[in-house]
């Protein structure tokens, strides 16, 4: 079995009730293997000789009501091969543990804190696990984005000892997945990239792209000179085929909801006269281009 020598980190937003773990390595698509989540459960990432039965396993302890260290401590109790394994583990109450085996790959260690537990082993040294604890606690913004952010501290801190390959973003909440059929709210992988965290954090802007709702500092009032601009360059794309008149009429609209779910944005589709700012760029931009 092949060592998954990686730095993690596996945490819980008591305001939000999300869960979601962040995790690179010089690993081939570390993301298929490492993280393991369910919605107000709990979390867990796999990883050093990864045992992947302590992803499910474990989950369904937490689901029993176990906390994260009786899961710990459970999942040491059944593998004879514990040493050469490294796990961290939060819970829905935000209980968390971390373990890392007298045989993993120095630098190898873990930090488990409220909310938080962050581990690695094969690193450069153990200013990577601080890094991702300590820059998780002090980043603003939604849970996923303190998760890339701190995967960014510490890769700067040193990392991989082996270098760069894969990277991973998991959350989850309930009916958080597009359509609310399930809760894989965000789950995002970068397989093989020379500068995985880099492309993992763009990936996460795309996916606030397309299926965030539009924030209040992004809605502007559609007036006659906005509607006109609608109407140029929703003609431009192929989309309206009516009068420039600037009037955002009923066939005005149904030219853009018609661009919207083209291009994805239907979370950003708002009633009455408002239109997402970001969904208006990316309109203007896309009938510049037809222009050249």
């Amino acid at each position: 079995m092949k060592t998954i020598a990686t730095f993690s980190i596996v945490a819980r937003d008591p305001l939000t009730g999300e869960i979601g773990i962040a995790v690179s390595s010089k690993f081939l698509a570390v993301g298929s293997a490492v993280p393991w989540a369910r919605a107000n459960v709990g979390a867990i990432a796999t990883q050093a000789l990864a045992n992947l039965e302590f992803g499910p396993v474990g989950l369904d302890l937490l689901q029993k009501g176990y906390s994260a260290q009786k899961v710990c401590d459970s999942l040491k109790a059944r593998d004879p091969h514990i040493e050469d394994r490294q796990f961290g583990i939060v819970d829905s109450k935000g209980r968390s543990a971390t373990f890392t085996g007298k045989n993993c790959f120095d630098y190898a260690g873990g930090i488990a804190e409220e909310n938080l537990a962050c581990q690695g082993n094969i690193l450069v040294g153990k200013d990577t696990v601080n890094a991702l604890a300590k820059t998780f606690k002090s980043t603003q913004g939604s849970l996923a984005y303190r998760l890339v952010k701190a995967l960014e501290a510490a890769q700067e801190a040193g990392g991989d000892k082996r270098g760069r390959q894969s990277a991973a973003l998991l959350v989850v909440k309930a009916n958080g997945s597009y359509g609310g059929y399930n809760d894989r709210y965000i789950d995002l992988r970068v397989d093989d990239d020379p500068q995985p965290i880099k492309k993992l954090m763009a990936l996460l802007h795309l996916h606030q792209m397309y299926f965030n709702k539009t924030e209040e500092e992004d809605k502007l009032t559609i007036d006659s000179k906005i509607a006109l601009k609608i109407q140029e360059a929703l003609k431009s794309l192929g989309y309206y085929k009516g009068q420039l008149n600037g009037e955002y009429n009923e066939q005005t609209r149904k030219a853009f909801d018609n661009f919207c779910g083209w291009e994805n944005f239907e979370e950003r589709v708002n009633e009455g006269l408002i239109v997402d700012k970001n969904v208006l760029d990316v309109l203007l931009k896309k009938a510049k281009s037809t222009l050249k």
